[in-house]
């Protein structure tokens, strides 16, 4: 099977309005991208969805991201998953079978919280630290919930769409003349 290559066990169906991906993921809501599966979840079943891949061979948390739709709601998603503004993006790899996954998960702006996957994959400890720290995501049960990339007393979160593009002054140390 080719890195390309859907999973067996998560077949999609191209021919139904709203694929759904077979056992052992139940009736999970899929789609197809660039011959990649893409699990759609909500939150509330995010963690299992998790869970189940790890189960099914996909040991290998590649990455972990946030998209913040502000400005895009009415994207396109399979009916049964409602839209929200945030989105967390998670690829896992099975490096035995070479297949891999997408899992999108669906966050919303008024409770901007998900549960972290830490204790199943103990890597993505500093992925959910960006993704907090660039969009305000916070992943609960996550062993240390601080900032990684800003300032502790940085005010707000900058990669979320309603954040004003400006000027941050860079501060530099006394700087020698070299000559």
């Amino acid at each position: 099977m080719s890195d390309t290559e859907t999973p067996d066990a998560a077949e999609v169906d191209d021919a139904a309005e709203e694929p759904v991906v077979s056992a052992p993921y139940g009736a999970i809501a899929a789609s197809s991208s660039r011959g990649q599966v893409v699990l759609h979840v909500g939150r509330e079943g995010y963690l299992d969805t998790i869970s189940t891949a790890r189960a099914d061979g996909f040991v290998l948390c590649v990455d972990i991201t946030a998209v913040d739709y502000a400005n895009h709601l009415d994207r396109a998603l399979p009916a049964s998953i409602e839209g929200e503004r945030f989105e967390v993006v998670v690829n896992l790899y099975d490096p035995v079978e070479r297949r891999r996954v997408r899992i999108r998960a669906q966050v919303p702006e008024s409770d901007p919280t998900i549960a972290s996957i830490y204790s199943l994959y103990p890597g993505v400890d500093a992925p959910e630290r960006e993704v907090y720290d660039m969009f305000g995501i916070t992943f609960e049960g996550h062993p240390d919930p601080t900032r990684i990339l800003m300032p502790e007393d940085w005010d707000g979160h900058p990669l979320r769409k309603d954040v004003s593009q400006g000027r941050i002054p860079v501060q530099f140390k006394s700087a020698t003349n070299h000559r």
